[in-house]
Formats: structure tokens, sequence, C-alpha cells
């Protein structure tokens, strides 16, 4: 994590990641967390519909393919989507620790375009849990899982109760949330991203 600002830099006294016994299997696809997220929801139109996979120990792998609604410059994925797709991609991770967590601090680098229509192959992990506080880092790399670094980032995720997102958000969405009949995804609602 070298050229991260000391925010995101773990306190001496930061442990290894532990992943929780009922997390995802590897390879198991983990799913929206919520339906209507911008991110990984798929009733979001203009949305990233991005498609995140449990891999060993506290890693995930996801892929999103930039379409013509996500362009900034003519041609290429706006900075902001990209920062969106690390975004959660980084906040997956929380759901194989079974934590409920939200963004407190996201750090992008962009290295290269990424063109409409490419795959970006996103990688990412916990580096270290201090407490409340969960540090991670993602790559996002164009051509195949294996090409060159577009974007890339370090995150930190800040562990909250339920009553974040109850007290916070609006209160038809957090009704219809709350009320669902599929147990895991009631839970999964409220997982990530303030």
């Amino acid at each position: 994590m070298s050229g991260t600002s000391a925010a995101l830099t773990p306190p001496a006294d930061a442990v290894a990641p532990v992943r929780h016994p009922d997390a995802p299997a590897p390879g198991e696809l983990l799913g929206a967390h919520y339906e209507q997220c911008f991110g990984c929801g798929g009733e979001q139109p203009h949305g990233l519909h991005l498609e995140a996979r449990a891999g060993e120990g506290v890693r995930i792998t996801a892929e999103f393919t930039v379409r013509p609604a996500h362009q900034g410059a003519p041609g290429l994925a706006h900075g902001g989507v990209l920062a969106t797709a690390l975004d959660e991609t980084l906040g997956s991770l929380n759901w194989l620790l079974r934590t409920i967590a939200v963004t407190g601090r996201l750090e992008t680098d962009f290295r290269r375009p990424v063109p409409v229509g490419t795959v970006l192959h996103l990688e990412a992990e916990v580096t270290a849990v201090a407490g409340r506080k969960i540090y991670s880092t993602a790559t996002g790399r164009i051509g195949g899982p294996d090409g060159p670094v577009a974007v890339r980032a370090d995150g930190l995720f800040v562990e909250v109760k339920v009553d974040h997102f109850i007290e916070n958000g609006r209160q038809e969405e957090i009704h219809a949330a709350m009320n669902d009949p599929d147990q895991s995804r009631r839970v999964r609602a409220f997982e990530v991203n303030p």
C-alpha cells in the first residue's frame, strides 16, 4: 500500500482479517446486496450491475462492463463510475467478514483510460482490521484478470449497526427492505456504503 495516506495505513495494533465461518464459499456469486444499489443492483437500468464472487480468505473478484451510460469523455468510462466500481467491490468484502460497514475513506488512482465496452476485472482483499475499522485494497484490470492495471483503490470501512441505515435512509425504502420475506436479502440490504 505504498503511497496511501496515513488515514489508510492500519495502526500497529491492527490484526489480520478472519473470514467468517458462514461466509459464501470460494467461487460463489455474492449477488446484489440491494436490488436498487447503483453498483450491484439488477433493478438499476443505468447501474454497474457489478457481479462479485467470493475468493479464498478475505478476497473477492468482480466484473462489470462499461456501457455507454457510464461515459465521461466520449467513448471512455467516467472516473466517478470507476471509483464507484472500486467502492462497490471493496464494500462487498464485508460480506466475507459478515460485518455491516460503510465507506469511511476511498483513495483512487487512475492509471489508464477504460473504453466503453471494456470488461473491468476487479480483485479486492481486506488487509487489516483494527476495532471497527476495516482496511482493504482493490485493483481493476482491462483485457482480462491478468491485464494491465487501469484503476486501483485503498479503502477504509467502518463497522456500523443497522440503526445507521434505519435512522438515515428514506423511510419508504427502509420499510420495503425490512419487510422483504427473504432473510438473507433483508440482511444484505444494509451491508455496505453510507
